[in-house]
């Protein structure tokens, strides 16, 4: 748990605040572009699409992130691979702009992937060194 009277000791390093951040942002990133695509700018019909329903399972993981919670970013690191995968698919067969869309969420989910990674890694090396500290919240 989160306590703001904590020693300043007891904070954890900036690495582990900035792999939190660039989690959190890419995912809403992922969450902004996928709506974005399917309503707006690239839809598969025009008007927008049912389509655009598959960024909500992306909007669950949000609210664990938010709580700093180690167990979401451990299984958001696997989940976001099937994103990559229609990522890729679809950056190499739709036509443009759809392709230049599909590219910028490969680069998104591979940024969520390596900041999930680091984050999970940094955390545990941090409450290892440290275990009168906080701990990690599972």
């Amino acid at each position: 748990m989160h306590n703001a009277t904590l020693a300043p000791q007891e904070n954890p390093p900036r690495h582990v605040t900035l792999t939190r951040l660039l989690a959190v942002s890419s995912l809403m990133g992922l969450i902004v572009l996928g709506l974005a695509w399917e309503l707006w700018l690239a839809p598969l019909r025009p008007g927008g699409t049912l389509l655009a329903l598959k960024v909500l399972p992306l909007c669950f993981p949000l609210t664990g992130l938010l709580k700093n919670r180690m167990y979401t970013y451990r299984w958001l690191s696997l989940l976001i691979w099937l994103y990559f995968t229609e990522g890729v698919v679809r950056a190499w067969g739709d036509a443009a702009p759809s392709n230049y869309l599909a590219f910028a969420e490969v680069v998104l989910c591979v940024v969520l992937f390596i900041a999930c990674a680091l984050h999970v890694r940094l955390r545990l090396k941090y409450a290892k060194e440290n275990p009168t500290g906080e701990q990690p919240t599972l």
